[in-house]
């Protein structure tokens, strides 16, 4: 079983937002793109979220983009910084799309319990997405466990708690 990270600190969470606000204000400049940042620091994760009033981020806010410039602006703040980063990056709106798509994927999962399976396997997803499904599904008063491992790491539903 691999070791807990421990929490970093607000401090140490501010930090890396503001790192990763001026590597991402710095794309957003070589990119010629318009976007307000945002930085906020919960449960154990810095949050940067770019928005814009325009049309601008539309091909930025694209599932793969964002996962994409997640990864490299938790690069960015780990060489800066030294440490590891669960930075997580909304633009344009882009996390909350997903949130209301993992909604829909676990209603339709619930409702073939519903209709008799035993279980419902969900697609593979990031452990972030895969908390996200886990407090919805605990939500709706099911069960759910993760299977898998690597890009492969899973969430499957099962009957009520």
């Amino acid at each position: 079983m691999p070791l807990e990270e421990p929490t970093p600190t607000l401090a140490a969470l501010e930090a890396q937002g503001d790192v990763a606000a001026d590597y991402l204000e710095e794309l957003l400049d070589i990119c010629d793109l318009d976007g307000d940042l945002d930085i906020d620091a919960r449960n154990g994760r810095a949050y940067v979220s770019i928005a814009s009033a325009g049309a601008d981020l539309n091909r930025l806010a694209r599932p793969e983009a964002v996962a994409a410039l997640q990864e490299l602006t938790r690069l960015a703040v780990q060489s800066k910084t030294g440490e590891f980063s669960r930075l997580i990056l909304d633009v344009g709106g882009s996390r909350q799309a997903r949130e209301a798509e993992l909604e829909r994927i676990v209603e339709a999962a619930i409702t073939r319990i519903e209709e008799g399976s035993v279980s419902a396997a969900l697609p593979p997803m990031s452990s972030y997405e895969r908390k996200l499904v886990h407090d919805i599904v605990a939500d709706r008063g099911f069960v759910s466990t993760s299977r898998g491992e690597g890009k492969e790491r899973h969430t499957i539903i099962t009957g009520r708690s």
